[in-house]
């Protein structure tokens, strides 16, 4: 899949026209929406990381380190360098991205935001690197900052917690999510490969709900490729 992303779009709609071809393919090699640096819980460095990103071939991709977007800004500022210094290589189109805990349905979940403003002040509790609290902690509050912000909200591994996905993709949807992380391997195999069974299960809550698909490989080692 090739996206043209010389398009005068906004960051946003650039990430639209991506999430609606997103496929079982897409992650590792093409795509990638879930990675950590050591911003937060991960091991690689922003640079370490884009250089990766770079020697894999991605098209796009995007840094969720959790509520902070340290490894985001230093990243970029490290791709506008190289860009510069290799003006006729091909680099990937990097958004920003951070992962946010939240409640719902009485559980603890993760919302993966996307192509926000950073400097947005409605994005300002979730940057802090901690979880928030009281209404700031509630999913639909998380969702409606991210959409203010002019971003898109993803559930992350909704086949992760405690709570049935098909509970969870049904409240998300009905309090504004835009997406889930279809394709994602829960049980860390290797080489990286989307889950099957839970793949399809919720690829098929997305296309009832009207959700986007986006898949990552949720790094928090060395390496692009794997999760841990």
């Amino acid at each position: 899949m090739v996206v043209n992303f010389m398009r005068t779009s906004t960051s946003c709609e650039l990430l639209k026209q991506v999430f609606q071809k997103i496929d079982a393919q897409s992650c590792p090699k093409l795509f990638n929406f879930h990675m950590h640096t050591v911003y937060s819980d991960g091991r690689l460095q922003p640079s370490a990381l884009m250089e990766q990103a770079i020697a894999i071939g991605l098209e796009g991709m995007a840094i969720t380190d959790h509520h902070n977007i340290g490894g985001y800004l230093a990243a970029q500022t490290w791709l506008e360098d190289w860009k510069w210094k290799n003006p006729d290589s091909s680099t990937p189109y990097l958004w920003s991205g951070t992962e946010i805990n939240a409640n719902l349905l009485d559980n603890e979940v993760h919302i993966l935001a996307y192509a926000f403003e950073p400097n947005n002040i409605s994005m300002k509790p979730y940057l802090q690197k901690k979880a928030t609290t009281g209404i700031e902690y509630e999913a639909i509050n998380v969702i409606a900052a991210i959409h203010e912000a002019g971003g898109l909200a993803v559930l992350a591994h909704p086949a992760r917690y405690r709570r049935s996905h098909f509970d969870l993709i049904t409240a998300a949807a009905e309090q504004g999510i835009d997406g889930v992380e279809t394709f994602y391997a829960y049980n860390n195999p290797n080489p990286w490969k989307p889950s099957v069974t839970e793949s399809q299960q919720v690829q098929q809550l997305a296309s009832e709900y009207g959700l986007f698909n986006t898949c990552g490989t949720d790094t928090h080692g060395l390496n692009l490729l794997q999760r841990l």
